[in-house]
């Protein structure tokens, strides 16, 4: 009788064995499988065209400075090292922010000036837009477009309204060709 009831119990031990190994098993993969990398999303990559050392030229070929812009930060961010050909020169700061889903970028220049722009992706281009105090009184709106060219090259078009949007006058556009 005994002898009967020893196949019994192995038969029952190795059912619960077999049953609880899947659990187990996703348990324990869940415990390995490493977190996300951060800021590995698609949206982090929107402004990877505009890394690189550029020679930064007007519409027509003219010089018009240089820029370095980096990945840093664990490729959480852009930072932007712009020397201009009449000596200023200045730092860009642009990351994506997934809490309000947008682009955000602060620069700052030799010459004392600042801009604090936000946006994001506009059918292929990055579109960052802010506002600024006029001398007046006034706001100004300052809008910068990046668009990347199919031959490799950047366009930086800025653009300003002082008017709410009326009507814009550009402050400076530059072709972004690579050194």
């Amino acid at each position: 009788m005994s002898a009967h009831r020893v196949p019994c119990v192995l038969v029952l031990v190795l059912s619960l064995v077999f049953a609880l190994a899947p659990a187990a098993h996703a348990q324990d993969s869940t415990k390995s499988a490493p977190p996300p990398k951060p800021c590995s999303a698609p949206e982090h990559r929107q402004f990877d065209f505009w890394i690189g050392n550029w020679n930064v030229t007007t519409p027509d070929g003219k010089p018009a400075g240089s820029s370095r812009i980096e990945s840093i930060s664990g490729s959480c961010a852009l930072l932007e090292n712009w020397s201009g050909l009449g000596g200023g020169n200045g730092k860009s700061l642009n990351y994506y922010s997934p809490k309000d889903g947008k682009w955000h970028q602060t620069w700052v220049g030799s010459g004392g000036s600042f801009l604090l722009l936000e946006g994001g992706l506009e059918d292929g281009k990055m579109v960052l837009t802010g506002t600024n105090p006029t001398a007046a009184g006034g706001t100004r709106i300052e809008r910068i477009t990046w668009t990347p060219l199919p031959d490799g090259r950047v366009q930086q078009h800025w653009q300003q309204s002082n008017d709410g949007g009326k009507t814009w006058t550009d402050a400076f556009v530059g072709i972004y060709a690579k050194k």
